[in-house]
């Protein structure tokens, strides 16, 4: 006997199969179970999925648009200093709000493992507090990883490092910075020495916002990289944006991503943001913004889309659905072969997960019991479409379901309902 038991569902990698749930755990997977369960989902011809994974967010800051102002440029400097005057205002009780409403949608969309960056600048550190209080919240349904993020500057803030310090010791998960941040290039390559040395004592992987400019002469990800290997860190750093490399030449680039690769660092593009931030001082040709994805993944360096931002200071936007921002990405990225709009698709699932280091993730026997049943026969129909979400299930439990995403039509000599799938 079974809790759950999902019924004809295909898997991202097409083989079609049954799946059965005791407990919070994927107890069979194959074709044709037959034993009773409590619940059965019938998935026949929709596409069952690992949840979805975000590996960079900020949650403090999320659905928080309009407050104190809106980002009138539309830069990123002038939503840091929004930011600023927020975080001295919002409440606790107001960030946890916030935050838990996302993680209503998050759930709903099948969001359900989130990497989100805590901003340690202010002494109060209400953010961290507040964000902790949500992750024991959510840790039933959405696994929330979070990251000491000096927003300001691990330096360049007064108690910046004092900050962040304190919260590691309050229980925050991943060491975070910004060294193009800092006052000078060299006080950003002495934060990334400073913050890998805290993290190889303290055995904590790193997530670095990295290059995040249109300025080629950025290259902390060089000094990411060297001191990911002087440490032995190699499989636990991440560099997020990355976007000065669009605007590097493509010598010093052909010498980068060999060290990068080498370091086992990954890279966490985030498309949606990227594109709206960046290249804001260029007319035409305008830049991209976007990191170069393809040859990244071409040196076998692991890349995965993030959503970033939601309703906050940067972006006016945003539905919690990774499938949106993979979908982008494909774009920007010029990613339309078809083995690579699969890609896209695993970039928002297992390689995020991956990225993160989650545990017991994917469809296999032994797994934590987290799916998706999506209204597509496949991962590249599911980004065309931003599926619907039939089914989420999250940790063994049904969380949310969601109607097809079909029409009734009223037309003379045409169908009466339409179905924008094609498979």
């Amino acid at each position: 006997m079974f809790d759950l038991l999902i019924k004809g569902g295909t898997l991202p990698d097409g083989t079609v199969s049954d799946i059965a749930v005791r407990g919070d755990r994927i107890a069979e997977i194959a074709p044709n179970i037959t034993a009773d369960a409590a619940e059965t989902i019938d998935a026949t011809g929709d596409l069952v999925s690992p949840p979805f994974v975000d590996p960079h967010f900020h949650m403090d800051a999320t659905l928080s648009y309009g407050t104190p102002r809106v980002n009138a440029s539309g830069t990123l400097l002038e939503g840091i200093n929004l930011w600023g005057e927020l975080r001295e205002i919002a409440t606790v009780d107001e960030m946890i709000a916030r935050a838990l409403r996302y993680c209503d949608w998050a759930a709903s969309m099948g969001l359900l493992a989130i990497r989100s960056h805590v901003d340690t600048t202010p002494d109060h550190l209400n953010t961290v507090t507040a964000m902790l209080a949500v992750k024991e919240a959510v840790k039933d349904y959405i696994d929330l990883q979070l990251v000491a993020f000096p927003q300001v500057g691990l330096y360049r803030a007064p108690n910046g490092r004092e900050n962040l310090i304190r919260a590691l010791d309050m229980g925050v998960d991943v060491v975070g910075g910004i060294p193009h941040f800092e006052r000078t290039m060299q006080d950003g390559a002495d934060s990334l020495q400073d913050l890998c040395e805290i993290a190889a004592d303290r055995g904590l992987m790193v997530d670095i916002h990295c290059d995040e400019t249109d300025d080629p002469n950025s290259r902390h990800i060089e000094t990411l990289a060297f001191e990911t290997t002087r440490l032995g860190l190699e499989g636990r750093v991440a560099g997020s944006h990355l976007t000065s490399m669009h605007s590097m030449d493509n010598y010093y680039v052909s010498k980068l991503l060999p060290l990068i690769a080498e370091a086992e660092i990954s890279a966490i593009p985030n498309p949606l943001i990227n594109i709206m931030l960046q290249g804001r001082h260029d007319t035409f040709p305008k830049r991209r913004g976007l990191t170069r994805v393809k040859e990244m993944q071409a040196m076998g360096i692991r890349v995965g889309w993030g959503q970033d931002c939601v309703l906050d200071p940067w972006y006016s936007l945003g539905t919690a659905d990774m499938l949106d921002v993979a979908f982008m990405g494909l774009h920007v990225a010029q990613m339309s072969h078809p083995d690579e709009m699969a890609r896209c698709f695993t970039m928002v699932t297992e390689t995020n997960a991956a990225i993160i280091g989650l545990q017991d993730y994917g469809l296999h026997k032994g797994a934590v019991a987290s799916l998706v049943v999506l209204d597509a026969a496949n991962p590249t129909e599911a980004l065309r479409l931003r599926a619907a979400r039939l089914a989420v299930v999250a940790k063994g439990k049904v969380i949310a379901r969601s109607p097809r995403g079909d029409a009734t039509l009223n037309l003379s000599g045409r169908p009466a309902q339409v179905r924008r799938r094609v498979t």
